[in-house]
């Protein structure tokens, strides 16, 4: 019988898989130990491979000795090495479309929590007080911000969506989407140093790569206008936390809204933790019921397809064959 390797997930049961992967002759075995040794003996014999949060590196690759797939319970991928599983012919998949309604509704909930200063009055509120929590500037009108939306795959362009009604300005930097579909989509695209220096609100949509990771560093948020608002439901290591800290500590920054973090979890001693003007979340702006079942699925399904010697779907390191 077939082995799938889960090495991680968030998931109390895993029966959704099992069923899945038991109707395709396989058998799932669950992951304890996240350390690289750890996953290391656990890949080593699994035919395919399932993977939510855990470091799935060279070394943890290299001791695979004949998994078909790894597959990525997500979106990004970069907690997984391409180059490595490529170099071993072994395709990496993910699941591309499960929450782009759940993050895009996250991410226009954030947007405007931060514009009208939700969480402040209510806080102040709970507190036993009662009026205007902020000073009055801070309570803003989204028709009358510009927003920035770095990167316009299919999230991006649900949020761009999303706005449109509030009737605000929408600038779109994205150098692999023609511009004339950004314009279909009723804004403007720009390049990076015109998307910085023109966004009231920054948000993040791009992946992970090693030309975005830390984009967001001390001299991109000095070019923002200030008291801009950057809001980050993409990947943490989008931006440099510590430049985030200090300016949103310096009010440089407004405000951030931000569902991910490098690192995660956010250290306890981490002033996002703690900082007024700063709404926050534990990663889960992708969860729903319907979403969550269906990124489970999917997975499953990938690694099933593997098993009976197809090409997945998904594949994003390239490899144009099935294993075997």
């Amino acid at each position: 019988m077939a082995t799938v390797a889960i090495t991680d997930a968030t998931f109390p049961a895993l029966d959704v898989e099992e069923e899945i992967l038991a109707a395709a002759g396989a058998r799932v075995v669950r992951g304890t130990d996240p350390s690289p040794a750890g996953l290391a003996a656990l890949v080593a014999t699994a035919d395919a491979v399932i993977t939510q949060f855990a470091r799935v590196d060279a070394g943890v690759i290299g001791a695979m000795e004949r998994a078909r797939v790894i597959v990525r319970y997500g979106i990004g991928v970069d907690n997984v090495d391409l180059d490595a599983a490529r170099a071993r012919g072994i395709p990496v998949c993910n699941v591309p479309d499960y929450c782009i309604d759940e993050v895009a509704d996250h991410t226009l909930a954030f947007i405007l929590a931060a514009t009208r200063q939700v969480v402040p009055n209510t806080l102040t509120i709970r507190d036993g007080r009662w009026g205007l929590a902020t000073d009055l500037a801070l309570m803003k009108t989204l028709r009358d911000q510009t927003v920035g939306l770095l990167g316009f795959g299919r999230i991006g362009r649900e949020v761009a969506a999303r706005l449109a009604p509030f009737k605000c300005r929408r600038l779109v930097c994205d150098a692999f989407v023609p511009p004339d579909s950004i314009r279909a989509a009723g804004c403007e695209p720009v390049a990076l140093p015109e998307l910085l220096a023109g966004s009231s609100i920054l948000s993040l949509h791009c992946p992970s790569t090693p030309a975005t990771r830390r984009i967001i560093d001390t001299a991109a948020l000095a070019r923002l206008p200030a008291g801009a608002i950057l809001v980050n439901l993409a990947r943490g290591d989008l931006v440099d936390t510590a430049a985030l800290v200090a300016a949103l500590e310096s009010g440089r920054l407004a405000a951030a809204a931000i569902d991910v973090c490098d690192p995660e979890p956010i250290p306890a001693d981490s002033p996002l933790r703690r900082l007024p003007n700063v709404t926050v979340a534990a990663h889960v702006a992708s969860a729903s019921p319907t979403a969550v079942r269906t990124l489970r699925e999917t997975a499953a399904r990938s690694a099933a397809a593997a098993l009976r010697g197809e090409l997945p779907p998904s594949v994003v390191n390239g490899v144009t064959r099935p294993v075997g």
